[in-house]
């Protein structure tokens, strides 16, 4: 997500007390009568020194995104990232520092041309107080809107036109490698705030339509029950993302977790996500027999597949259950909307 640059108050002022100079002095040289030059110079100077940092207000304003126009996801990782509520507080900040100005602009112009040449410069200069003490005083909002520029330059590019599925398992159960195998291409990486991996994105398209395969590492790495505020979080954000889950076993348990622990894992992300999910039993070639793959396989209702390094002929397969899950979903979606729009003909 692209946030405006925040300039610090002191840049603001220097900046917009330099052009109101400017300003000014080209009012100077011009062929105004005396006694109207003078106080014209401190108007022009009042209304540069507020137009131009009522434009960095604006700028500010437009370009940083309306939270509840975001994506739910989005929503959830600013609210965990910087804090959703000193996010709206910051804001709110500036549109009333922009309020403010804009008042003393008006109050201030208006003052200066009611005067005369003299007692236009110490009007001026009230005017100039006033307009540095707004600025100061939203000097802490300004730098939270730095900060969170800077935290979140590297939010992560979810497509959401395309089927996503969410990769799921523990660590060094084979979950990059079968994302650069589906996506076909090599995944790039976004940080993301709960891991130091952060999320890897995978593309691919298929018939005209596009799919985003998205693993996260360290994110549901141990049991829900055990898992701090952060990763609960976490776990709330991405139930925003998945389309489609795809949870992998490593039934050999050289990635250092026994099957036991892998199969509760499993059963605890059910639990929380209402999301279609695949299964998938890596590193097959590790075992000398299928006995841990067939006592599990028979306590899992979700479809299975059986893949490893030698062998990657399932992953077509996974693929084309994607793809057929996203066609159902296209058509519940489908038939959903024309309930909408024709509740009798739906009824009978």
């Amino acid at each position: 997500m692209k946030l405006p640059q925040i300039p610090t108050p002191d840049e603001m002022i220097d900046k917009a007390f330099n052009r109101a100079s400017r300003a000014a002095s080209k009012v100077r040289s011009s062929k105004l009568h005396p006694r109207v030059k003078g106080k014209r110079i401190e108007e022009v100077r009042v209304d540069t020194a507020c137009d131009v940092i009522n434009a960095t207000f604006n700028r500010i304003i437009t370009e940083t995104p309306i939270l509840e126009e975001l994506p739910e996801f989005y929503q959830d990782y600013i609210d965990i990232v910087v804090g959703v509520d000193q996010y709206k507080h910051s804001l709110g900040a500036v549109f009333w520092a922009l309020g403010i100005l804009k008042q003393i602009q008006a109050q201030y112009t208006s003052k200066i041309r009611k005067s005369d040449s003299l007692s236009a410069i110490p009007i001026r200069k009230e005017a100039y107080g006033r307009i540095v003490s707004v600025v100061k005083r939203i000097e802490d909002e300004l730098d939270f809107l730095d900060f969170a520029k800077r935290e979140l330059k590297n939010m992560p590019n979810i497509n959401f036109n395309a089927t996503r599925a969410v990769i799921a398992g523990f660590p060094n159960v084979g979950k990059s490698t079968l994302l650069g195998n589906i996506a076909d291409a090599s995944p790039k990486v976004a940080n993301y705030p709960f891991t130091t991996q952060g999320l890897q994105i995978g593309n691919y398209e298929k018939d005209f339509r596009k799919y985003q395969i998205i693993d996260t590492p360290g994110l549901l790495d141990r049991s829900i029950d055990d898992m701090n505020e952060i990763e609960l979080n976490a776990i709330a954000a991405l139930e925003h993302l998945g389309n489609v889950i795809i949870y992998i076993f490593d039934p050999s348990e050289t990635s250092g977790y026994a099957m036991e622990n892998q199969y509760l894992l499993y059963e605890e992300i059910k639990k929380v996500f209402e999301t279609p999910m695949i299964c998938l039993f890596n590193k097959t070639d590790l075992l000398d027999d299928d006995t841990i793959i067939e006592e599990y396989s028979k306590k899992i209702e979700d479809p299975i597949f059986k893949t490893s390094i030698n062998d990657l002929s399932e992953v077509e397969n996974v693929k084309n259950l994607i793809e057929e899950i996203a066609k159902e979903n296209e058509n519940k979606e489908y038939e959903e909307k024309y309930k909408l729009r024709h509740p009798r003909k739906a009824q009978n």
